[in-house]
Parts: structure tokens; sequence; C-alpha cells
């Protein structure tokens, strides 16, 4: 020990009764008065429900993150869809096209291309809606004409002139049509 410093004794060392100290638990359960106990038992529970409740609203709150990620990927994907459907379209149109009989090398690698384009976007979920022979369903067609025809029920879809596509459940894109008419309604 130094010169100036005071021996720590039993009488200079805080002593439970002193102020700054914690106040001594009881040595039992059977010294608390019921009253407390019934106090420190609901404090408890209502400790425990909070608990129980952050975890809860945290849980739901993890979940919804996940499906807005979730959502915003394909929103981001859906628009990018949407640029390359029109190159599909005119993959369509080129392959709807006769070409001469020297051409075939060349069609037979724009056939591919078309394939591999397709199988893409198969794989990310696209399909496209059958609609001719369907009936119009303002839902997901588009009617770009109604036609007089005598071999068509009225309200079916005779032509597709651009095609329609979903991505999953949701509608990508709406087909357009020809819709015939019945020509005893004209």
């Amino acid at each position: 020990m130094a010169d100036g410093d005071t021996p720590t004794t039993p009488s200079t060392a805080a002593r439970p009764d002193d102020e700054t100290s914690e106040p001594a638990l009881p040595a039992e359960p059977s010294e608390v008065p019921a009253s407390e106990l019934a106090q420190m038992q609901r404090e408890r529970d209502d400790l425990r429900d909070q608990l129980l409740r952050k975890a809860a609203e945290f849980d739901n709150y993890r979940k919804r993150v996940a499906r807005e990620r979730g959502e915003l990927a394909e929103f981001a994907a859906q628009e990018l869809l949407l640029e390359v459907l029109p190159i599909l379209d005119n993959f369509e149109r080129a392959l709807a096209v006769a070409v001469p009989s020297d051409a075939d090398a060349y069609r037979e690698g724009v056939e591919l291309i078309f394939k591999q384009l397709q199988d893409l976007l198969k794989k990310r979920g696209v399909t496209p809606i059958d609609s001719v022979g369907a009936d119009f369903d303002p839902n997901v067609h588009q009617a770009i004409a109604h036609e007089v025809s005598a071999t068509h029920r009225d309200g079916e879809i005779m032509a597709e002139v651009q095609r329609g596509y979903r991505l999953g459940d949701r509608l990508l894109r709406e087909a357009m049509v020809k819709v015939a008419k019945r020509d005893d309604q004209a």
C-alpha cells in the first residue's frame, strides 16, 4: 500500500444498508409478500407478451420485405420482357413469310434464334395466350376489328394480329385480335 492510501476495512466498506447499494433480496420466495409476488408475475407475463408481439411483428416485417423484394424483381423483369416481345413478334412475322428454297439455311438460323428466344421467355415464366378459336375475353384480348362471318360463332376470335402473353398468372400483354360477328346480326 502507498502512504496516502487508507486500508479498506469492514467499517469503511459498503454496507447493505447504504443508500448507494442495491436492496437486499429475500433469501426465500416465501419471504416475498403475496401481493408483491403477484405484481412481479403480472410484469413478467406482460413482458413475455410484449416479447412475443415484437417477435411476431418482426417476422411479419421480414416476410413483407421479402415479398416486396420479389415484387420489385418481377416488375423489373416485366419491363424488360415487354421490350423483348416486339422482337419476338418480328421473328414470327419473318418466319410467316414464304422464302425461296435457296434461303433454307437462312430460315433455319432464324428459326433457331426464334426457338432460343421462346425457350428463354418460357424459362422466365412467360407463356403465350392462345386466342384463335377462343371466345373474346376483354381481360386478355383487345379487339381491333369485328368481321362478319358465317363460319364462326358470335364473339369467337377469328385471327390474332399480335400475340398476348402472361407472366405467371399476371397479364403481361393483351392479345390484339379480330372477333367474329354473325352475319344474321349485321
